[in-house]
């Protein structure tokens, strides 16, 4: 394949954006090159600027869980564009797509919408500190929710990606009230609360961790944050801006039986657009401005063009009953990858939950952010080359997920193992694992 047009583009656009790209982890920097430039894409496959055609496991980082340019979502936005981009006033759609949150999260009795993820986890924690009055949030090695100062600490995903260990421009007094412990050590957290747990707001937690590759959560692991969040009078908050509505109609709390205090939900409630929300019980929600006393704001908060969107993609998971069939296809993928490395003599572990998952490229099994950073960087990008090679798109990084969405058939996934057969072996010989 040839990717003049792309290079080209990307070397205009470094002299006009940091790095060339508008969010760190496209910079591709760390599979050694440079990124795509994507001129479409409908349903399972994107097309660069060169013309290459690509099966896309990214699908936009998750939220394109319908696949790209599905027709009742274009449909929606066009028909909400005609009527104008945005008001600063309410709308229906608004009350729609709250009214349609509250129905299919369990723990959500109010919600409120914003226009980004890093917005829903930056509310939520200004929330629980507001609610309870205390200062300290407990959050967890790896586990990424936004840019926000307070957040940025041990987290993964892009900093993972380029070996940034937390960021400068966050002042100490900030990052001196956030605990950052390893995921699924329960035994760590106990320890924590029974120090400090008079002093915790809140503790928040990807219920999937998805921002370090894939990890699942162990037997006991979100039942245990619950009892000492009772138990010390803090609040659960649980970030699912990639698990919600993914993994199931009312998210990973549905699949695990938790019910958070709060809950930060984004991608798929934007269809492809800009989004965010938080919500959570009645009694705490009631503390927002103008109701009560705790402030945050947006001027393009509830956009009617990604609510409308959203709007359109929720209706769809809820009235077609997709979810069997994502997880089949995941299930199927997962398999094909583990057996594909498995004959070609590569040591992987591979993890999935629901239509997400990852293959890590280590021998170890993967239960934390220390675990998962075990992984063979170098062999993931020799990977992610020969699987681009072969005309399918993968995350430029090992410490993302896959994601599968409902335009992906059964030719994309055997064309994909086939094309993982190769790139495996070629793992091999150059890697020599």
């Amino acid at each position: 394949m040839a990717w003049e047009g792309s290079k080209k583009f990307y070397e205009e656009a470094c002299e006009v954006i940091p790095g060339g790209v508008n969010s760190p982890v496209r910079s591709a920097r760390a599979v050694g090159s440079t990124p795509l430039f994507i001129k479409e894409a409908r349903g399972s496959r994107i097309v660069d600027v060169d013309g290459n055609s690509y099966i896309d496991y990214v699908a936009s980082w998750g939220p394109l869980i319908l696949g790209h340019a599905h027709p009742r979502v274009v449909e929606a936005v066009k028909s909400a564009a005609e009527r104008g981009t945005s008001y600063g006033i309410p709308t229906e759609v608004e009350l729609r797509m709250a009214r349609m949150v509250v129905e299919m999260v369990p723990s959500i009795e109010m919600v409120r919408m914003v226009s980004s993820g890093t917005e829903a986890t930056m509310s939520a924690v200004r929330l629980a500190r507001g609610f309870t009055g205390r200062k300290k949030i407990i959050k967890f090695n790896g586990c990424y929710h936004g840019h926000v100062d307070s957040l940025l600490v041990r987290s993964g995903s892009g900093l993972a990606t380029l070996g940034i260990p937390g960021s400068p421009g966050i002042p100490d007094e900030v990052a001196q009230h956030t605990i950052s412990i390893p995921y699924n050590n329960l035994g760590a957290v106990r320890e924590v609360m029974e120090a400090t747990g008079r002093e915790v707001a809140a503790i928040i937690v990807e219920p999937v961790a998805a921002n370090m590759g894939v990890v699942v959560p162990e037997d006991g692991f979100l039942a245990g944050l619950r009892e000492l969040c009772t138990q010390y009078g803090a609040l659960l908050i649980f970030d699912e801006v990639i698990t919600g509505f993914r993994l199931a109609p009312g998210g990973a709390q549905q699949v695990y039986g938790i019910m958070p205090d709060l809950t930060c939900l984004g991608k798929i409630i934007g269809g492809g657009l800009p989004v965010g929300a938080y919500g959570g019980r009645r009694d705490i929600m009631a503390r927002m401005a103008p109701e009560g006393d705790v402030y945050q704001a947006g001027t393009l908060s509830g956009n009617p063009l990604a609510m409308s969107a959203g709007l359109a993609v929720l209706q769809v998971l809820r009235d077609e009953g997709l979810y069997e069939g994502l997880d089949s296809k995941a299930g199927y993928f997962s398999r094909g990858m583990a057996q594909a490395a498995e004959a070609a003599g590569v040591k992987v572990f591979q993890t999935r939950v629901g239509s997400i998952g990852c293959a890590f490229f280590t021998d170890r099994m993967v239960r934390d952010f220390e675990t998962a950073q075990s992984s063979d960087t170098q062999a993931y990008a020799v990977f992610f080359q020969e699987m681009l090679k072969r005309g399918v798109y993968l995350a430029p990084s090992q410490f993302e997920a896959f994601f599968i969405s409902a335009a992906h058939t059964a030719e994309d996934l055997d064309r994909t193992m086939e094309a993982a057969r190769h790139a495996f072996e070629r793992v091999k010989e150059l890697r020599g694992m």
